[in-house]
């Protein structure tokens, strides 16, 4: 069962067109990573699902109803980026009184350990630091045991041990049968713990596969290295995919050498080459190729058209 059905979404502000015609389902249980350059539209396309604003055209059901019904909003948390949310109550009072907008809230001291927010109860929002209101927010989120959750770059202001556990927490939801939807700028959290990617540029979905078949799309493996070979002739050696200069610190590599970062579905025909070749080398890793690198190829201007086809 789709619990998100939204069908040629647009979205204009004057001239601006924000979301150029976005179609996107997301069934029951998954976690959907959203992902895009700044600008891309992520935010707009959260909260068009979420009801909060009306698009300019094109259609979105939630639990096949509109987004701003009652009977979908009691279902639904969200923890967006820009939350006002009164300063003057303590933690323990907001959650409460959030709580009591929803059909069924959970007990409050569960909200806050499950937030991380244990022993803050008392204290009022004003006075929380960066993470613990993102940790608050999370908290304001679930405590009506939404079945869907909307995360809004969720990790942001969180240590990696802050990070951790909300995904510990995000991973029991969806133990429950729970849906998830987030965007991050991490994304190295979105190929960890997402099921599926949608990679969203200038306003329009690029791909929509799970992080295996988004990293797929580009050389398998990531050279890095510093070399006096130059670019061109790299890019010229068998079985490099896309090569280029990594900008580096003055003194960070020996005079003459340039750091360059290199895919290949072929690292080892690479090197020999270069060994053979007797050209200088510095500095040298091989790593299988991450989401972050595929990211990039594919929201680079040259080819998106290539990417989307």
């Amino acid at each position: 069962m789709d619990v998100i059905v939204a069908s040629g979404l647009r979205k204009h502000y004057g001239p601006v067109e924000a979301v150029a015609g976005i179609t996107l389902a997301v069934a029951a249980g998954q976690i959907v990573a959203v992902l895009g350059p700044n600008g891309a539209g992520k935010t707009t396309t959260i909260e068009l699902l979420l009801g909060l604003r009306r698009p300019s055209a094109g259609q979105v059901r939630v639990f096949g109803q509109r987004p701003d019904a009652p009977q979908v909003r009691g279902r639904v948390g969200a923890m967006l980026q820009d939350a006002n949310v009164p300063e003057s109550l303590t933690v323990a009072e907001l959650v409460g009184l959030v709580g009591r907008y929803y059909p069924y809230a959970l007990p409050v001291g569960e909200v806050l350990s499950k937030a991380g927010l244990v022993g803050r109860d008392g204290v009022r929002v004003g006075e929380l630091s960066g993470g613990q209101r993102q940790r608050l927010s999370f908290a304001l989120a679930i405590v009506g045991d939404p079945d869907l959750l909307f995360l809004d770059e969720p990790t942001v202001a969180l240590d990696v041990e802050a990070r951790r556990g909300f995904w510990e927490q995000v991973h029991g939801f969806t133990a429950l049968g729970k849906t998830i939807l987030f965007s991050t700028h991490y994304l190295a959290e979105a190929d960890a713990f997402a099921d599926r990617v949608v990679v969203i540029h200038q306003g329009r979905v690029l791909k929509d596969a799970p992080p295996a078949a988004i990293k797929a799309l580009v050389a398998a493996k990531t050279v890095r290295l510093a070399t006096d070979l130059p670019l061109a002739e790299v890019r010229r050696i068998d079985g490099v995919e896309h090569a280029e200069i990594q900008p580096s610190s003055p003194g960070d590599v020996p005079a003459g050498l340039e750091r360059l970062v290199v895919q290949s579905n072929a690292p080892e025909q690479l090197l020999r080459e270069l060994v053979s070749r007797g050209v200088a080398l510095y500095d040298l890793t091989v790593v299988d190729t991450d989401l972050e690198a595929a990211f990039v190829r594919l929201t680079r201007g040259d080819r998106v058209q290539e990417a989307a086809a």
